[in-house]
């Protein structure tokens, strides 16, 4: 996972690497903590009761909450699965590409919708939890739901999936196991277990997606026969996934054909792939029932076809799945092939519409990865030609975006900005906006970005991107304070308490330095005031962590 550009890049890891590194905190927490923490949860402040089956979830024929009755409370799993989010954004495979990341979330947050109105997510439950969406520069096939309400997601998986429909089936599954709390569920049926066993069972699961022998190596000994018992219980819960997750995506308004052929694709992957580029398969075990039941729900539910509004969500899948494959290729070889694919149509003239315009959109990408600009404008202007006849403004939102991306290759901010400026307002289009003003160099654009990302971060506190480019305003615009500050607030939020205080410390240490030079101006007197109060609730946090430790 790639760290956000004030970060030094550490060294490539190899698979069993990085798979151990994004688990190896979540062992780490399990050995310190006793199976006696499981047995009285009644002493937990953060133990949630029991929601109530509503009348609704009755009235509709379905069972009660499979997932009530997991002891863990919803702000113990919340920290552990903090502490696992903390490890995956120091992971230098970590991504946030906005426009990717938006057009997963569109998805993602659908589905949670549609989880709330069925009753699967409690109010305490959706108030205490993430719902968060990392997206990790992977090209292996992987998603996989952590505590607390955080969705990994592989952007391999997005680059294979060939609809909106097959990826909600994934998120959909991923998502009950959040709403059925199975991780919770996990260590309360192993509660007289050690914690070190689960943990052990954990990193095997998740490790033998990248490396086989590894995932092997972590469960074998003594233990086995307990470990055999946990899988078990996890198939159960792949099962109740499949069930609740289908609804979900249903009630969301997704084909549940989606899930059917995800399956198939699956499973057929299983048979012919055995080299670790299938990590879903190994933690997500297929079997023909558990297809079998995804093919009859299918049969049971008739949906009418919107042949239209089917052809616009394929073309604008097509194209986020292209730009998933391109920016996990780092090979050139990779990248030309994509070029050379994108420059013959006539390769294969049977390919449909959404096929050719992710192919387009792919060959403009790598144009831009391998500094050819020219050729990109090229595979823009045939895009275009596909796109103009739908008149459909969200695969026109795009196009405009990835022509503001070519503006900047080459070297015109200005341009970017001018192509950003004709958008509605949204994450993508606000951050490309900030990231063209800087990089303009501008006065007056330097401050109508400072201008736009304060506002910004006023609404979304929680944006992290965000805070990095306000400090990179804020310090070409004369403002020290600030920018230290709000680099600050970026660790914080990525819960690098450490270097967030250190952060802090520094703001201080520049508002004496400024008091005793020049004075401070009363925008700075306010910057020092926030910073003094921030740092009093980081030191708060930092004390609250170590002490769980």
């Amino acid at each position: 996972m790639k760290p956000h550009s004030y970060s030094s890049t550490p060294p490539k890891l190899n698979a069993m690497d990085k798979a151990l590194r994004r688990v190896r905190v979540l062992i780490l927490f399990l050995v310190g903590v006793s199976p006696l923490s499981f047995a009285q949860p009644q002493s937990d402040p953060q133990q949630t009761p029991t929601p109530q089956t509503s009348p609704a979830t009755l009235s509709s024929g379905r069972l009660p909450r499979i997932g009530d009755g997991a002891e863990m409370g919803f702000g113990q799993e919340r920290r552990i699965g903090d502490s696992i989010a903390k490890e995956i954004f120091k992971d230098p495979d970590y991504v946030d590409d906005p426009i990717l990341l938006e057009y997963v979330q569109a998805i993602w947050f659908k589905l949670i919708e549609a989880a709330k109105f069925r009753g699967d997510i409690s109010s305490d439950m959706q108030e205490r939890f993430a719902w968060d969406v990392l997206l990790i520069k992977d090209p292996s096939i992987n998603a996989f739901a952590l505590p607390g309400g955080y969705m990994g997601v592989h952007l391999g998986l997005i680059g294979i999936v060939t609809s909106p429909d097959e990826l909600a089936s994934v998120l959909g599954h991923e998502l009950s196991h959040i709403t059925q709390r199975h991780i919770s569920r996990m260590f309360t049926q192993q509660a007289q277990q050690t914690p070190l066993l689960i943990g052990a069972m954990l990193l095997g699961i998740l490790a033998a997606g990248r490396n086989p022998n590894a995932g092997g190596a972590l469960m074998v000994g003594g233990q086995a026969a307990a470990t055999q018992s946990q899988l078990n219980f996890s198939r159960d819960m792949e099962r109740e996934a499949d069930r609740l997750g289908y609804g979900v995506m249903t009630q969301a308004g997704y084909q549940g054909s989606g899930f059917v052929t995800m399956f198939q694709k699956l499973q057929n992957a299983s048979r012919l792939n055995d080299n670790g580029s299938y990590p879903y398969l190994r933690s997500h075990p297929l079997t023909t029932e558990r297809i079998a039941d995804m093919q009859s729900r299918e049969l049971d539910l008739s949906k009418e076809a919107s042949p239209v509004a089917d052809l616009i969500s394929q073309c604008l899948h097509s194209m986020m799945a292209a730009r998933s494959r391109v920016l996990v290729q780092h090979d050139t070889q990779g990248l030309q092939l994509i070029l050379d694919i994108a420059s013959q149509p006539e390769r294969n003239p049977k390919l449909g519409l959404s096929q050719q315009m992710g192919q387009l959109y792919a060959g403009a990408l790598a144009a831009i990865k391998t500094r050819r600009p020219l050729l990109a404008e090229q595979f823009l202007l045939r895009l275009n030609d596909l796109i103009t006849p739908l008149k459909n403004t969200q695969l026109q939102y795009q196009w405009v975006q990835l022509k503001a991306e070519i503006a900047l290759a080459q070297n015109a901010p200005l341009t970017s900005i001018a192509i950003l400026e004709s958008l509605p307002e949204s994450r993508a289009t606000v951050l490309a906006l900030s990231q063209s003003r800087l990089l303009s160099k501008l006065a007056s654009q330097i401050s109508r970005a400072k201008e736009d990302l304060n506002l910004w971060v006023q609404r979304y506190p929680k944006d992290i991107q965000a805070w990095e480019l306000l400090s990179q305003s804020q310090g070409l615009s004369e403002d020290p304070i600030g920018a230290i500050r709000s680099m600050a607030e970026s660790y914080a939020l990525k819960f690098d308490y450490p270097a967030a205080i250190d952060r802090l410390r520094a703001a201080q240490a520049k508002t004496k330095q400024l008091q005793s030079s020049v004075g401070l101006g009363r925008a700075q007197e306010m910057q020092a005031s926030i910073v003094d109060a921030r740092l009093r609730a980081l030191l708060e946090l930092r004390k609250a962590e170590m002490l769980e430790k």
